[in-house]
């Protein structure tokens, strides 16, 4: 019976280690690489291919699969580097790269570590290239030390597989006893422009405050003009119509002595007049009036009778 149960079970466990290393050789022989990936494939220890995202067919035991590279493109930052500058100043300056892995095969045999390498051969090129700048031209010619960076790194990470995209630089700090004569100078710099454009707000104010008065007072002058241009064309006009009236009209003696008495009260008018002019004219009117009225007047033996109404001195 123990006899019959020891080959039986004998055959279950090859049975058992066949399958298990089936599945290692199926498991090995297949490989999933993800999307933005690549695999570098070694064969005894050589170079054989570079795997593609997706399913991949290896030999199993003789092909090894190294670590698997980014192929999306990277941002690195390093840490500020100490640059001095052509005037002899020492800034930090803080720079961001862009790259990306186009060569998996060389980014992994011809560079030891890319990385490290992007890291130094870009602080050795910002040294070159800012050195040979004084501190302002650094602060001002951002661009241009971007773009001179980006070319030379290229330029030289181009046979280890990578390409850089950008450099960007962070930012480019000065000392602090310097930071602090910027400040100074671009305080006052900006108080000349202050008082530059309060001056000229001033003087535009000035201008315009003259110009609004010299057209104001052209503006009254040409009302003035023309209301006295119209004025005298009235009283032209109302002289006329009584010119015109009294000539249709043909006054008599007696209208005038009547026109005469009219304008006395307001010959008198006012406190200051205490003196009359009366014309000689007046006497002839008087004489109509009391004709008028059935008065006769008065002879040498006889005085007048008294006026009807209102003062009137005696004639001179």
């Amino acid at each position: 019976m123990i006899e019959d149960i020891i080959p039986t079970a004998i055959g279950w466990a090859l049975a058992l280690v066949v399958f298990i290393f089936v599945v290692v050789v199926i498991a090995r022989s297949i490989r999933i690489i993800p999307q933005a990936s690549a695999g570098v494939v070694e064969r005894l220890g050589r170079y054989r291919r570079t795997l593609m995202p997706g399913l991949n067919v290896l030999v199993p035991f003789i092909d090894r699969v190294r670590p698997l590279i980014d192929l999306r493109e990277q941002v690195v930052s390093f840490p500020p580097q100490p640059v001095i500058t052509e005037d002899n100043l020492v800034v930090s300056i803080d720079t961001v790269i862009y790259f990306q892995v186009t060569d998996p095969r060389a980014a992994t045999y011809e560079i030891n570590n890319y990385l490290g390498a992007v890291e130094q051969l870009t602080t050795t090129t910002l040294r070159n290239v800012v050195g040979g700048l004084n501190l302002e031209e650094a602060l001002t010619s951002r661009d241009e030390i971007n773009q001179k960076l980006r070319i030379v790194l290229d330029e030289a990470t181009g046979k280890w597989g990578i390409r850089v995209g950008r450099v960007e630089l962070k930012a480019i700090d000065p000392p602090a006893s310097i930071q602090d004569s910027m400040e100074k100078q671009m305080r006052a710099e900006r108080d000349r422009r202050a008082l530059i454009l309060t001056a000229e707000g001033t003087k535009q104010s000035a201008i315009l405050t003259a110009e609004g008065a010299r057209q104001a007072e052209i503006l009254r002058a040409e009302g003035d003009k023309a209301a006295a241009v119209l004025r005298a064309e009235g009283e032209a006009q109302a002289i006329q119509t009584v010119f015109h009236a009294i000539h249709v009209g043909d006054p008599d003696e007696k209208l005038l002595a009547y026109q005469y008495l009219q304008m006395l009260p307001k010959i008198s008018e006012g406190e200051s007049n205490k003196l009359w002019i009366i014309p000689s004219e007046f006497t002839a009117a008087l004489s109509g009036i009391t004709n008028a009225f059935g008065v006769k007047p008065a002879t040498p033996e006889q005085p007048a009778p008294p006026a009807p109404s209102g003062r009137v001195p005696p004639l001179a």
